[in-house]
């Protein structure tokens, strides 16, 4: 076991928080679930497997209640992993955090890791699943989550940091039609950032913090993308995936993959972008306020 506390945000997980938690039993000293009053049964499955619960209302994004377990939980380990509760560590990854956690020199604040992607069962192996790192453990106190709307990710204060070869998967058990639903939500929140990219309504980024290489590369890919042509760029990104990075190898879960996350999501997001637009022209101050009255998206 390493001197490690897992942080696992809930709001009705019953489906996925047993399978997160046992999981990584057997290599955190504490695990907390820090949770929204659930009204499922996330609670009393968090609790039945040893996990210590706090509730925290939610503040309106995952940075802000992950920043705030940060200041109030009383972690004592060395080390924070961050997992979302339909995530999990492969047995690859954890015999290598095993080995070369207590290796690392006392400059490295922070361990990236490779993203694997699942879905509907079967864990994707072709497309653009195989490209995405980021930073999930990180030593207590060294890093914290930048304030953003989504597509958050954190930030380290000081120290370096290092990559692990093994992967963390993304495994959601949701049905399509929940699938649908929160990505309808998502929608709302990713159109305003692409808005925030061509029109700068507000600063969503923070100063003075490290991101790992990967962040950096996504987020100049993503004001690109705010440049091209709306509609056209949501099919162009699923030719992409689906074509020229072989998402077709990964046969019919792979097509829905990338058709519903790559394709029908960024054109959901095309289309409100679009709605906003012909209601605020480019007026800031009214883009602002129909995000707000509209999406209930506040700054």
């Amino acid at each position: 076991m390493l001197d490690i506390s897992v942080i696992i945000l809930t709001l009705n997980e019953e489906l996925h928080i047993r399978r997160c938690i046992e999981n990584v039993r057997s290599v955190a000293k504490r695990i907390f679930v820090v949770d929204c009053f659930s009204k499922d049964r996330t609670v009393d499955i968090a609790k039945e497997l040893g996990a210590e619960v706090h509730q925290h209302e939610w503040p309106g994004n995952q940075a802000a209640q992950f920043n705030w377990a940060l200041e109030n939980l009383p972690i004592t380990t060395e080390w924070v992993l961050r997992l979302d509760a339909d995530e999990y560590l492969t047995p690859e990854l954890i015999a290598e955090m095993n080995d070369q956690l207590p290796k690392l020199s006392d400059d490295i604040t922070a361990v990236v890791f490779p993203l694997g992607r699942a879905f509907m069962g079967r864990v994707l192996k072709h497309g653009i699943v195989n490209s995405v790192k980021m930073i999930r453990l990180f030593r207590y106190g060294k890093a914290c989550y930048e304030q953003r709307l989504m597509d958050e990710h954190i930030v380290v204060k000081s120290g370096r940091t290092v990559i692990f070869k093994n992967k963390f998967i993304d495994d959601s058990l949701l049905s399509i039609k929940q699938f649908i639903d929160k990505h309808n939500h998502y929608s709302s929140r990713e159109a305003a950032l692409l808005l925030d990219a061509e029109y700068h309504l507000f600063d969503l980024d923070a100063d003075d913090v490290s991101y790992c290489e990967d962040v950096q590369k996504k987020r100049a890919q993503k004001v690109k993308y705010a440049k091209m042509p709306l509609f056209w760029r949501s099919f162009a990104y699923f030719c992409y995936r689906y074509i020229v990075k072989l998402g077709f190898l990964d046969g019919k879960e792979g097509f829905l993959w990338d058709f519903l996350q790559g394709w029908w999501y960024r054109t959901l997001v095309d289309a409100k972008i679009f709605e906003i637009k012909k209601a605020c022209g480019r007026d800031v101050g009214k883009i602002k306020k129909y995000l707000r009255d509209n999406y209930s998206i506040k700054f």
